[in-house]
């Protein structure tokens, strides 16, 4: 039994077309799903992925316009780091970036590898990877961004806690990661605050590498997140397939840790719990995916509704604010 990375990190947006807009516009990700919040269907839940809707992909935010803006402290997410196919497509972004009047770092070096850090108008804390041509994401070929530079998944997460001990443990004698390496604390001059702290400790799960690895940096220093717009709101690692999730469950919980029975969210199902430092984890099946109710050429396109909500779409619909993207893209 084993977790093979990050299935997909949730974050909050306060602005839903602008935030469709950026994301499929700006940094070229496919709109993989709308579908609703279903613990709040009078939210969005909106899904950004790599071409194919491949599990590990999945970049995903919850349209929650009254929430307080996102506080950044520790017991939370606080950086997300996608994966480009090299340093070419870095230098490529960042001249997009700047047309588009979009702040970012220099290309320097992050946790050993070469990356650029950004964020979005809410704040969302962001970073693009070389990751060496791993074979791994299919970009969309629809998009904005030629394909040799496409954004092809996840690279990393960094969480901040107060104490790395307890979320060590959790993620190394509960979860099955290994604690691999320590990086000095990553450098955020460029967005007016600095990481300060001590070390930042890497752990991997499965074969390690991109989208496989979880950075924990220790802020003793921060009071606790408020998280709301411009924060994530849960990190999902992956499982295969239902047996082990229901495995994955009753291990959690004999470790004394309260989880979540596990919810059928027609596209995967999940289960949730709060690790010591107060990040809260997510485990997700990889299938059924995305495509069991959609067309792949199509995905994204309408308001899809799993069918324990379709007596209710009306309804829903109604209580959902439309989309409506401003043009954000400037030809390259």
């Amino acid at each position: 039994m084993e977790l093979t990375g990050i299935h997909h990190v949730t974050a909050v947006t306060g602005d839903v077309s602008y935030n469709v807009a950026f994301y499929t516009q700006v940094l070229g990700m496919r709109l993989v799903k709308k579908t609703v919040n279903q613990d709040d269907v009078s939210a969005y839940h909106l899904f950004y992925a790599d071409g194919i809707a491949s599990p590990g992909s999945d970049l995903t935010f919850f349209d929650w316009p009254m929430a307080v803006r996102n506080r950044p402290g520790v017991g939370a997410a606080t950086t997300t780091a996608l994966r480009v196919p090299d340093a070419a497509a870095l230098h490529y972004w960042a001249e997009r970036f700047d047309r588009h009047g979009i702040a970012h770092s220099e290309i320097t070096e992050r946790f050993g590898r070469t990356a650029m850090r950004f964020a979005d108008a809410e704040g969302q804390q962001l970073a693009l990877v070389d990751d060496g041509g791993v074979a791994f994401g299919a970009p969309w070929l629809a998009g904005p961004v030629p394909p040799e530079m496409a954004i092809r998944g996840f690279a990393d997460v960094v969480l901040t806690v107060r104490d790395l001990g307890p979320t060590a443990t959790v993620l190394t004698e509960v979860l099955g990661f290994r604690r691999a390496s320590e990086f000095p604390p990553e450098d955020r001059s460029s967005s007016g605050t600095s990481n300060g702290g001590g070390m930042v400790t890497a752990f991997e799960t499965a074969a390690g590498g991109p989208g496989a690895t979880v950075y924990v940096a220790v802020r003793p220093d921060l009071p606790r997140t408020a998280s709301g717009r411009g924060g994530v709101h849960h990190v999902a690692f992956r499982t295969p397939d239902e047996t082990e999730h229901r495995a994955w469950r009753a291990h959690i919980a004999a470790a004394g840790i309260p989880v979540t029975p596990e919810i059928d969210r027609f596209y995967f199902h999940s289960i949730y719990f709060r690790e010591p430092g107060g990040v809260l984890f997510e485990i997700a099946t990889d299938g059924p995916g995305f495509a069991t109710d959609e067309d792949p050429a199509h995905l994204g396109e309408r308001l899809a509704l799993p069918p324990f909500l379709e007596p209710d779409r009306v309804k829903i619909e109604a209580g959902l604010q439309p989309i409506t993207p401003p043009t954000l893209a400037v030809p390259d």
